[in-house]
């Protein structure tokens, strides 16, 4: 029987009060709760505060550069389908850095559960601005007030994206029931969470989300598989904010399309190195 034991991780190095800490024991609820043995998950993650997570749990993981978590999942995830592959990343690091891997991952449809620890500034180098930065909000690069924000739910609907919700740090639960329909999603899905930054966000607090977001289960005759429906509620930013499951339709997904993957993943498939051998001898 898998319990919370089991995701034990390292000492933390985050600020006391950080968002991230409701999303670690999310993480790790969400993972119990669908019986996922540690060695059956892979955590990857770019760089950032958020970057830091899968350190402090306890599963395979993967480091990479800052914006470049995507790619890499994506290769995992071809290599072995078996893995339950999990991004992990922050809003800087996944839509402005890996904005570009963002879209092309959704839009080919990778078989990975992305979450983004959106707390709308740059944490780990000390409070820049982020693409979701609110409109008008002043930081140490914006100090006449950032632009206008991206909107990634509304990206994520446009470019494909089959699972799309959003999350809030400070309902750990919730945010465990998101993480685990995500995961159980067959496609990529993406979970966007809010996530307050203690230390250098002071508009974005937990009390300013707490009275702000409602949940869309409690929407009567909210359907998340109209498209239509989605992108009105991914609209919605101000005095009232939606959290859950915005969007929801599973399609084919890249993996089950890939001819190289017919005969099951790539890491149980035997090695002939004199295929290779041929290849080599076309440039001699």
């Amino acid at each position: 029987m898998i319990t919370m034991d089991d995701y034990v991780g390292g000492p933390t190095a985050w600020c006391p009060g950080c968002g991230n800490f409701g999303i670690l024991r999310a993480v790790n609820q969400a993972l119990v709760g669908l019986s996922i043995k540690p060695h059956q998950v892979l955590m990857v993650s770019g760089i950032g505060q958020a970057g830091k997570l899968p350190h402090y749990t306890r599963c395979n993981v993967l480091n990479v550069l800052h914006g470049r978590a995507l790619p890499s999942a994506a290769g995992a995830k071809i290599a072995n389908q078996e893995l339950f592959v999990i991004a992990v990343g922050g809003d800087g690091d996944g839509y402005a850095e890996g904005g570009n891997h963002f879209l092309h991952a959704m839009r080919r449809n990778h078989d990975i559960t992305y979450l983004v620890h959106d707390n709308q500034i740059y944490s780990l180098t000390k409070g820049q601005a982020s693409p979701t930065s609110d409109l008008g909000f002043v930081t140490k690069t914006t100090l006449e007030g950032a632009g206008v924000p991206l909107n990634p739910m509304a990206i994520a609907i446009a470019a494909g994206a089959g699972f799309v919700a959003r999350g809030f740090a400070g309902d750990i639960e919730h945010l465990a029931n998101l993480i685990i329909a995500g995961i159980r999603h067959k496609g990529f899905a993406l979970i966007d969470i809010l996530q307050p930054c203690v230390t250098f966000n002071h508009k974005n607090t937990y009390s300013w989300y707490q009275e702000r977001v409602y949940k869309l289960e409690q929407d009567a005759g909210y359907d998340p598989g109209d498209k239509l429906k989605a992108f009105q509620k991914a609209q919605e930013w101000g005095d009232r904010i939606p959290i859950g499951i915005i969007y929801n339709k599973e399609s084919p997904t890249f993996e089950e399309q890939l001819p190289a993957l017919q005969k099951g993943a790539l890491v149980k498939q035997p090695i002939e190195p004199t295929r290779v051998e041929k290849l080599l001898d076309e440039f001699l």
